[in-house]
């Protein structure tokens, strides 16, 4: 029982105590691993390189245009975040034209990291479906975590396959992004990070996506070690 004098908390109160707690030990987890965040990144990939390691030819895909793929509206911070980023279409004969960005940065330190790209389509008018946890096959078999997601306007219907690279984590949510920078930083390290974004202009979200993913699979086979550094941190 209640003593007379005591009133029992509203559930809201005791979720926003809760929220209190939980941001209070994350700010003092980001706090701590920013203090242990050495003065130089792992490593660095000069502006340029991304796109001069990009493949002509993809399995059947050949590489047709600089262009095409939905873009972020202009940002002043993006020239901070990323010193690298590549707008690519790839087209083959009976085959949608497959469409890529990738947004790569030699820093992710917790106060500069990558996008991740809703927010784009949503920009640009686009209405999105749920975005599903999905896994890519490399060419050397190994999956690794990815997203998805159908963007549909008046014009056209585009199914939308990324992940996003933290070092040599493949984070499938923002906080899960956060993390991954935070965990590199206690271990004495500032990670890369890199937002591979692939699509194409289908109504069907299973056979868009498997067409992504084989395109994926290809683009690795085609690319050499430094782009699959880049895109798999395979050999680092």
């Amino acid at each position: 029982m209640t003593p007379p004098d005591e009133t029992p908390a509203h559930p809201s109160a005791r979720l926003s105590r809760r929220h209190v707690v939980m941001g209070g030990l994350f700010a003092g987890v980001t706090a701590i691993s920013y203090a242990r965040e050495p003065s130089r990144p792992d490593k660095r990939t000069p502006p340029g390189t991304v796109e001069a390691l990009m493949p002509v030819r993809v399995g059947a895909w050949s590489f047709a245009s600089a262009s095409g793929a939905i873009l972020p509206p202009p940002d002043a911070t993006a020239n901070q975040i990323y010193d690298n980023i590549v707008n690519r279409t790839y087209t083959a004969p009976g085959r949608p034209p497959v469409m890529l960005v990738f947004a790569y940065s030699n820093v992710q330190d917790g106060m500069l990291q990558v996008h991740r790209p809703e927010f784009c389509y949503t920009a640009a008018g686009f209405t999105l479906s749920p975005t599903a946890d999905v896994a890519i096959t490399d060419a050397t078999g190994v999956r690794h975590g990815a997203n998805a997601f159908a963007a549909v306007s008046p014009e056209r219907t585009e199914q939308v396959l990324y992940w996003t690279r933290i070092g040599k984590s493949f984070p499938q949510s923002w906080l899960q992004q956060k993390f991954s920078v935070m965990e590199s930083n206690l271990d004495g390290r500032t990670p890369d990070g890199l937002l591979a974004r692939f699509s194409l202009a289908d109504t069907e979200p299973e056979r868009g996506l498997r067409t992504l993913q084989e395109f994926v699979a290809e683009l690795d086979r085609a690319a050499g070690p430094k782009l699959q550094d880049i895109l798999f941190a395979r050999h680092v």
